[in-house]
């Protein structure tokens, strides 16, 4: 638990940095000049690893998921998905810095959101965030950025539940919308401690452990993309024509990017380079190894040779389990995670999704909800001294189950109906489809006029 509750504290001071500013300014001069003195200063090694660790979330971005997409789609659609993702990950950068930082952190308001810091007012290059070890702290446009990171990638995860067949205008409108009324609330509620009761985050005033977004990510991005498929509808074909990957090539080598990118992802959470990260560190290797493992294994069981496919979806299966446990696990609980997170998204993609006739293009709700849920649930037990993870003699397993369950069906629940709303609003706008004409000749030349291959 002191894992999770230091990080949670560090990701959600911004309240205490409000109300510190306040009272210095009513402090006399020379009150001031002696608190001045006395301010902690950026530590440089966690400032440098913390800007090392948010270069490396950003490359998970493009070119990790762009790529990993990318190869998954057909040719006529390779470019529309590498510019869906670059677009809806710039826009999200954009909002954060305008107001979404300060609707997650900006300061107190209630449990559910936050206000204040819109355009960032207030920050300057002094400004600081407290991490773990009591006096130390990094810039808080650092924080920012890697926080803002975040926000990035989770909306362009939700593409690939919508490739092959939504209009680029609606993905830009469900993006804008998207990440006001979900995104930001969620991120708020599970990572903002308060200055009160009253305005500390709804799921981590119950202590849901959350380490690195297994549900802010994961969970949000999973669901809201099996919502949108199925409001967008089945792409034409479906089941009938090939819609084979183009090229596990490119796959493979997104998905070693995001693997890489990864590191900063989970280990960059612990916000100082430290224990902590280095325990989020090993664990993002042997989940996702085991995530390889033993997806491709579920394959052979399932009557079907194991293939590279197969192995990279069960590394990014691996990496989603262990998010959330990056710091509350030890590494043999890790190795449990990816592998039961493998298991049962390989089993839900190969054996039931069919049977569904669900057209989540590239298995977002398959590989993130699902793996996001098992994680989330799962961190439970990983806390488990018997498991080598952090939980002291007096950790209650099954009251912290109860709440691990609670805050998972709240983000499911939040991200559903949000989601509708932010996808009915865009199709409304838009139309929300491309046309039967466009999507046979592929989104590449209808919607952007290029081709990613000229030949």
């Amino acid at each position: 638990m002191g894992v999770h509750m230091n990080n949670m504290l560090t990701k959600a001071g911004m309240a205490g940095a409000t109300l510190a500013a306040s009272l210095f300014a009513a402090m006399p001069a020379w009150a001031q000049d002696v608190a001045e003195a006395a301010a902690p200063t950026p530590d440089k090694g966690d400032t440098a690893w913390m800007m090392t660790a948010t270069v490396l979330v950003m490359a998970m971005i493009v070119p990790g998921l762009a790529l990993f997409y990318g190869g998954l789609v057909r040719t006529k659609n390779m470019l529309s998905v590498l510019t869906q993702v670059l677009a809806v990950a710039a826009l999200a950068m954009i909002l954060w810095v305008v107001y979404g930082y300060g609707l997650a952190f900006g300061g107190d308001f209630n449990r559910f959101i936050s206000t204040g810091k819109f355009f960032l007012a207030g920050v300057t290059a002094d400004s600081t965030v407290a991490t773990f070890t009591d006096g130390v702290v990094i810039p808080e446009f650092v924080f920012i950025a890697f926080q803002m990171t975040f926000s990035a990638i989770t909306v362009a995860l939700v593409v690939g539940g919508l490739v092959e067949r939504m209009k680029f205008s609606a993905l830009m409108v469900f993006a804008l919308i998207w990440l006001t009324i979900v995104y930001y609330p969620v991120a708020h509620m599970v990572w903002y401690l308060g200055g009160t009761d009253e305005a500390t985050g709804l799921i981590f005033g119950w202590g849901a452990l959350d380490f690195a977004g297994g549900t802010v990510v994961h969970i949000n991005a999973g669901v809201s993309a099996l919502v949108g498929c199925l409001i967008l509808g089945k792409r034409l074909g479906y089941k009938k024509d090939v819609m084979a990957p183009h090229s596990l090539t490119m796959t493979l080598i997104g998905t070693g990017l995001l693997w890489v990118g990864w590191f900063g992802f989970n280990a960059g959470s612990a916000l100082e380079a430290n224990g902590s990260a280095g325990l989020a560190l090993i664990n993002t290797f042997v989940a996702t190894a085991a995530g390889v493992l033993f997806w491709m294994l579920t394959e052979r069981v399932l009557g079907h040779k194991g293939s590279l496919l197969g192995a990279c979806s069960g590394a990014i299966a691996g990496l989603v389990a262990v998010t959330p446990a990056a710091g509350n696990s030890g590494p043999f609980g890790a190795i449990l995670l990816g592998a039961i997170a493998a298991i049962v998204c390989a089993w839900f993609v190969v054996s039931i999704k069919p049977k569904l006739e669900l057209d989540d293009s590239l298995d977002v709700f398959g590989i993130h909800g699902i793996g996001g849920i098992i994680g989330s649930i799962g961190t439970a037990f990983t806390m488990l001294p018997a498991l080598g993870g952090p939980g002291d003699a007096d950790y209650a397993l099954g009251g912290q189950l109860y709440t691990q369950v609670i805050s998972v069906l709240v983000a499911i629940a939040w991200a559903g109906v949000g989601s509708a709303i932010a996808f009915g609003a865009a199709k409304a706008l838009t139309g929300g489809r491309v046309s039967e004409e466009v999507e046979r000749e592929g989104l590449d030349l209808g919607e952007h006029g290029e081709r990613a291959y000229n030949y």
